[in-house]
């Protein structure tokens, strides 16, 4: 048998062993579940804040159920349109991802309570930290799937992609917006390691880090990272200043306890929490539904990323199975840093719950990534014998 015949054979039972499918059914409930869920509470966070501002209880509702349906259409694009040809868009698209996060520190960002994340376009404002996200996730991908055997090249694949995880977490702290760069940084070292780094890689990283977040709390006291870093630890020592969100989160939940005050009957919304339908939505949900409540909420999310790890394994190449990795990744790092922040266990950073919070960009890029998932597993290699 001639080499052309063999590689036509190849290529047969490559072609056998993939399966065009509707998509994976769980993973699109799941979402759904996630989506109306957040649906139901942010019209329930946001109803005082809506009379408040806009004199009317439905503003907020009525724009989150605009980029709701905005999100289900990018999310019917991303489940049609081919995922393999993201290769081809992966290095432009990084390339406009740092430009605009360029952008948003000239002139053209909008500065909102402190901080310059978004890049007003007339109406429409763009937030360049959530394009980041999917743009790394797009590009980590690529990267290591042209060549697999970069992961274990220090010079060829581990310094350029510390490279690209130093010049994304330094220009998203510019903003500033610390959780947002630990999200970037964190999907890029986990890729990383699925892709195969070796672990004393991450153990050094992650003593530099320390060793910086070190000096900082020892020789840089007066600074404004010091009073981020530290003021989480005892919110109750300054609670109408810079612990002031956390002591209300707290409150929050406490109020609670096991099965909640009820659908709607939150107090901390009624003006003391600060926007209590963006990044302490949870705060909201535990107090009206209690542990019983987040309890519930978490195991969706689990199940959420079991059937996209389930995708990951089943991609039928090594950049689906990355960018399969890498959108699943976003989804647990947020949900767990997002946690974190409400319950105090870490500054309080912008960071939203993803699919939960209100917030049209986050909630766009989610859908349109759960989209590339369902396009995915529409590929899954076949299990079963032919």
């Amino acid at each position: 048998m001639d080499k052309a015949e063999r590689r036509a054979k190849t290529v047969k039972r490559s072609r056998k062993s993939i399966r065009l499918k509707s998509g994976d059914f769980w993973l699109m409930l799941f979402t759904l579940m996630l989506v109306m869920f957040g649906v139901i509470m942010v019209f329930s966070a946001s109803y005082y804040n809506s009379i408040s501002q806009d004199g009317n209880a439905y503003s907020y509702l009525l724009r989150h159920g605009i980029w709701v349906v905005l999100g289900f259409g990018a999310m019917v694009f991303g489940a049609a349109f081919d995922y393999r040809n993201y290769r081809r868009f992966a290095l432009p698209v990084f390339a406009l991802s740092i430009l605009l996060l360029i952008l948003v520190l000239t002139p053209l960002g909008q500065t909102t309570n402190g901080a310059t994340r978004w890049i007003r376009l007339g109406p429409v404002t763009i937030m360049p930290g959530e394009i980041a996200k999917l743009a790394a996730i797009m590009f980590v991908a690529w990267f290591l799937s042209e060549d697999r055997e970069r992961i274990k090249s220090l010079t060829r694949g581990i310094l350029p992609l510390i490279g690209v995880a130093a010049l994304y977490g330094g220009l998203i702290i510019m903003q500033p917006n610390l959780s947002t760069a630990i999200t970037v940084c964190g999907i890029i070292i986990a890729m990383m390691l699925v892709a195969g780094l070796k672990w004393r890689y991450v153990l050094t990283a992650g003593g530099i880090g320390a060793a910086g977040i070190l000096s900082i709390l020892l020789f840089m006291k007066d600074s404004y990272w010091y009073s981020r870093l530290t003021s989480f630890t005892d919110p109750f020592a300054d609670p109408l200043n810079e612990g002031y969100q956390a002591v209300q989160s707290l409150l929050a939940l406490g109020s609670g306890g096991l099965f909640g005050v009820g659908l709607g009957k939150s107090v901390q919304k009624n003006l003391y929490l600060p926007e209590p339908q963006n990044d302490f939505i949870l705060a909201i949900i535990g107090e009206e539904l209690g542990f019983i409540g987040i309890l519930l909420l978490i195991a969706l999310y689990c199940l959420f990323i079991w059937r996209g790890v389930r995708v990951a394994i089943n991609s039928p190449d090594q950049f689906g199975m990355l960018l399969a990795s890498g959108i699943i990744l976003m989804v647990a790092i947020q949900v767990i840093l997002n946690i974190a922040v409400v319950t105090s266990s870490m500054p309080a950073t912008g960071i939203n719950l993803p699919f939960i919070s209100y917030g049209g960009n986050a909630l766009l890029m989610f859908m349109f990534s759960v989209g590339v998932l369902i396009n995915i597993s529409r590929h899954a290699v076949r299990k079963a014998k032919e």
